[in-house]
């Protein structure tokens, strides 16, 4: 949960537009090894993101989500600048 919590406000102050996040943490109960997800939504100004990832741990799921959310929010922010 700390890490979970160190990560986003690390994010968020990398981007003010950001107004509110989401994240749930699953176990797929399948005997695959990357059975651990996370699910990460981001409430902007007019739009929402997501990302899902799942890997072999929670941290690397997160890790990958935020990643995923990142390129979202880049792109997000370019369609503000024009």
């Amino acid at each position: 949960e700390n890490f979970i919590e160190r990560k986003l406000q690390k994010f968020f102050g990398f981007h003010e537009q950001i107004l509110d996040s989401d994240v749930v943490l699953k176990l797929d109960n399948n005997e695959n090894r990357e059975n651990k997800i996370a699910e990460i939504r981001l409430l902007m100004k007019g739009e929402e993101l997501f990302a899902k990832k799942q890997t072999k741990t929670f941290e690397e799921s997160v890790d990958q989500a935020i990643d995923a959310l990142k390129k979202q929010v880049e792109k997000y922010k370019e369609r503000f600048k024009k």
